[in-house]
């Protein structure tokens, strides 16, 4: 079968879809959560070819591991989109119009999406699982290095559909080529909507290849600024676990900007990470600050690369300003658009921060690791959208699905 042909087979699956009653739709998902805990030694064999396949140095590598823990947690967060209320036929807006027109606006999905993703295996699942609750069908686009895992769950996936009698076509996976990602992109008419997750490159790739609706998620560029007023006992814990929880996902801290006046602070407050092996690319200020309190082997000299770098390893650049207006300049300068955090005491700094600071996610005195959908109370997410149109910040169940209008009369002409 050709690839135009399979996505028109989605294209029914949503009609489908759209019939189908919530109470099934929640059985399916309860049955895939099922057999996913059952088949998790199959999972973990066919995840540890893919393991065999990279350096376990590379920090996609913890992106790609899947672990007994880790599979229960997927099981977990099918169940809890089971749980969750359908977002669709929600009845947004209703009003009554002077010559007895009832106009209503109401929820429905977007229809097929493709989600074009990395080495991140639970995202086959976690996706499908939020599509298929709002009425969706999804077309999945991993990436080469998560290749057997990503079959072997959607094959799960489609087990438990075909048990249903329900079209598998609600969810398909593309081969891992490049080639697929092409074939996708070009499917501007019957695929309604593309969201990629991964790194910068891929998103910038995405949108420049494609006439397809994009909504970008994932890239991460985030930083915590260490105002004048800043706690350093409260600044250190923040910054060591926005920095170091999690290395290779999007929310993880890239850049500490820091105030001048508390260059004093900075070894307390980078102590810490020297446990964990981060590499530090200070300017110059922090780098004399920091010579003779930091490993020597794990400090070196900023360049202009150093920011606006998403690194996704334990590296980790520091900017030192001489005011809360150059910290609001570097993040605007240099900022996604993702998660950003100030660390202050004073009241009017942090409502400035917040008022002035353009993102998805804005902190303060909080590590920017909360940026995610289950986090945030909204459940599993597809994903983090650094952009305004439709959607911003954390992608749950409301945000798959758009709206229309629904008109009734009693055979009103427009005069």
């Amino acid at each position: 079968m050709n690839d135009s042909l399979l996505f028109q087979e989605s294209q029914r699956a949503v009609g489908y879809l759209c019939s189908l009653d919530t109470i099934i739709i929640n059985k399916v998902l309860y049955a895939i959560g099922d057999a996913v805990l059952e088949q998790k030694d199959r999972i973990l064999s066919e995840n540890g070819k893919d393991l065999e396949r990279m350096d376990c140095r590379n920090p996609k590598y913890d992106r790609l591991r899947l672990t007994p823990e880790r599979i229960d947690g997927i099981a977990s967060s099918i169940v809890q989109v089971a749980h969750l209320p359908s977002p669709v036929g929600r009845v947004l807006k209703e009003t009554f119009r002077p010559n007895g027109m009832k106009i209503t606006k109401v929820s429905v999905p977007f229809g097929v999406i493709g989600i074009i993703y990395e080495a991140r295996p639970n995202v086959s699942v976690e996706v499908f699982s939020l599509c298929f609750k709002s009425g969706n069908a999804c077309v999945l686009k991993g990436g080469s290095d998560a290749e057997f895992s990503n079959q072997v769950l959607v094959d799960i996936i489609r087990n438990v559909l075909k048990q249903f009698s329900i079209p598998e076509a609600c969810c398909i996976l593309l081969p891992p080529e490049r080639e697929a990602t092409a074939v996708l992109l070009n499917a501007y008419g019957i695929v309604d909507l593309i969201i990629p997750r991964g790194s910068q490159s891929l998103i910038q790739y995405v949108r420049t290849h494609t006439q397809i609706p994009v909504i970008e998620t994932g890239a991460g560029i985030c930083h915590t600024y260490f105002d004048l007023a800043g706690n350093k006992e409260m600044g250190r814990n923040v910054i060591f676990n926005a920095k170091t929880r999690r290395v290779s996902v999007c929310n993880a801290l890239d850049c500490l900007i820091i105030h001048e006046e508390r260059l004093s602070d900075l070894p307390f407050l980078c102590e810490k990470l020297a446990e964990k092996q981060v590499i530090l690319y200070a300017d110059e200020k922090a780098y004399r600050t920091l010579s003779t309190h930091y490993p020597e082997e794990l400090l070196q000299h900023a360049t202009e690369e150093s920011f606006g770098t998403e690194f996704l390893d334990y590296k980790m650049s520091i900017k030192t300003v001489l005011n809360r207006e150059e910290a609001l300049e570097h993040i605007a300068r240099y900022s996604s658009k993702h998660s950003e955090c100030i660390l202050t005491e004073d009241p009017a700094t942090i409502h400035e921060f917040q008022t002035r600071v353009d993102a998805a996610c804005v902190y303060s005195n909080v590590s920017t690791a909360f940026t995610d959908g289950e986090q945030f109370g909204l459940g599993a997410e597809i994903g983090i959208s650094t952009q305004k149109l439709h959607a911003r910040g954390p992608m749950a169940l409301e945000e798959l699905t758009s709206y229309k209008w629904i008109i009734q009369g009693e055979g009103q002409i427009r005069p």
